[in-house]
């Protein structure tokens, strides 16, 4: 597998492409504006303790206070307490926590209304920024993320990635991990730890320290709320979290950004600092690697796939709904299960990229083609799982129900990827119609399996004269790369008749082809 990571940046904002065999797996933006990423730590002020619900509003500089449940304070809240005020006053100096003297656990029924009082100062971290009407939800159970692993203060647990599946690899990182633990410190172990050294793992561990130390620094005499400590810009943490031996390049038009690039890559992943590149060719970067034409072609309410399939995405307030269709394809298999299993296997694998792209979260149902045979359901359901094994965000998916809908869980932390696709119709004062560029791949989808199909020996496709045009100006044209790839000859029609998003197929006849 070939990855590559693009970013675009302008004025205000920088956006984040990355891809995966050359196909759109993962958008995303940071702004200028944007004052709350998941894993800033902020000094904030306890706002009203609400007793029924067990939790507490906090002021965090947002417009909408923070939402912190009795359930995210950390067993250890109380020693965390302690320490606010003692290094608040200036004096105490002693932030590894090597001479700390802690207070016992919180009972984890307990009320907060016993915990907290409002107006003290809490450390908090963002955990899931605001989302529409909301603001941020926050925890105090800190911990500050670094490549191999994430330093937990105030703890004494150690644990290992579930994703790592040897059970020898996790004693042994839990060995080094215990080796190498700071007193007051507790350790989590990330994926990418797996068969790592000590001398890595510790080196990891001694930046993750000086972070810690730096947000403690900048407590003293500090107003609430403040940020007193923010997490990686969006391209480091991006490579801190997926960055492994399949990046072949990382391609940025901002020389300030690729410096920064190749300073962060030398320490976490040297090697690959020569595969930082900047781009300064007059076609834009996006435009040039395919981006545009990907994000116009997946972000759409009807989503494209092989073999005619498609998905229609629909989104209501309580969850989203993914139905699979298998469109007008030619059918080459047997009998109905097995073309039903083809198009669910594909749409399963389009489904796992749509979610990633669009960073979808909390309830998604999806209505794959009914399939009566257990052993299929089972392939669908291994072939889901395994296409989300890569999603970095947590997931929950349940087998197929006797309907076919299978049911799944993601955490959203951030606003979803809204792209708007539809543009203003040519000609008319109102009115919306789906980007040319969709039209046109639906279009090239159709005469690549009509100029498969040996049945049809001569191909007649009408449409409107926009779309037409399209097709047939310049060299080499996309009719002209057709023939060179199939070796048959498309007679393009252009009728006015037409809407805008209609077109027809006949063959040599003049019979419509469906």
């Amino acid at each position: 597998m070939k990855t590559e990571l693009i970013i675009r940046s302008n004025s205000s904002d920088i956006d984040f492409a990355l891809l995966r065999d050359g196909r759109l797996v993962e958008l995303n933006k940071e702004t200028s504006d944007n004052k709350f990423s998941v894993g800033d730590i902020f000094l904030a002020k306890i706002g009203k303790v609400m007793t029924g619900l067990n939790a507490a509003f906090v002021n965090v500089g947002y417009p909408k206070d923070g939402f912190l449940h009795y359930h995210d304070l950390g067993p250890q809240v109380l020693s965390l307490n302690k320490f606010i005020k003692k290094v608040s006053t200036g004096k105490f100096k002693e932030f590894t926590l090597k001479n700390f003297r802690f207070e016992k656990d919180i009972n984890k029924d307990g009320s907060i209304n016993n915990v907290l009082k409002s107006g003290q100062n809490l450390l908090v971290q963002i955990v899931k920024e605001p989302i529409s009407t909301k603001g941020p939800r926050i925890s105090s159970e800190l911990s500050i993320a670094g490549r191999f692993l994430v330093l937990v203060p105030f703890s004494n647990r150690i644990s290992v990635s579930q994703k790592i599946a040897d059970a020898k690899e996790k004693e042994r990182l839990k060995r080094l991990a215990k080796s190498i633990k700071p007193k007051g410190f507790g350790l989590i172990l990330r994926t990418v730890a797996e068969g790592k050294k000590v001398a890595e793992l510790d080196k990891d561990l001694q930046n993750s320290l000086e972070r810690w130390k730096t947000t403690c620094n900048h407590i003293a005499n500090t107003n609430t709320p403040t940020k007193i400590l923010s997490e990686l810009n969006r391209a480091s943490s991006i490579l801190r979290d997926v960055m492994n031996d399949s990046f072949t390049s990382i391609i940025t038009n901002d020389k300030n950004l690729s410096v920064e690039i190749k300073e962060y890559l030398q320490e976490i992943y040297p090697e690959k600092e020569k595969i930082v590149k900047l781009y300064n060719a007059q076609t834009p970067i996006f435009e040039k690697f395919g981006i545009e034409r990907q994000i116009k072609t997946s972000f759409g309410k009807t989503v494209s796939m092989s073999k005619g399939a498609y998905l229609v995405i629909e989104h209501t307030e309580a969850l989203h709904v993914i139905d699979v269709n298998s469109g007008n394809r030619s059918n080459k298999s047997k009998n109905q299960e097995e073309t039903a299993l083809e198009v669910n296997l594909i749409a399963a694998t389009e489904v796992a990229r749509q979610l990633q792209l669009r960073d979808m979260g909390g309830i998604i149902v999806v209505d794959f083609i009914d399939m009566g045979q257990a052993k299929n359901r089972k392939a669908l359901y291994d072939h889901m799982r395994n296409e989300m094994k890569d999603d970095r965000a947590k997931h929950k998916i349940l087998p197929p129900s006797k309907f076919g809908l299978i049911q799944i869980t993601r955490q959203r932390v951030r606003p979803e990827m809204n792209i708007k696709t539809r543009e203003d119709a040519p000609g008319t004062q109102s009115g919306e119609i789906e980007a040319p560029i969709i039209i046109v791949d639906r279009i090239a989808e159709d005469v690549k399996r009509l100029l498969l199909n040996k049945d049809y020996k001569k191909v007649t496709l009408n449409a409107h004269p926009f779309i037409a045009a399209f097709l047939t100006k310049g060299f080499p044209s996309m009719r002209h790369k057709w023939f060179m790839e199939h070796k048959k000859w498309v007679k393009i029609q252009p009728r006015d008749a037409y809407t805008y998003l209609e077109y027809h197929f006949q063959d040599k006849d003049g019979n419509e082809i469906n």
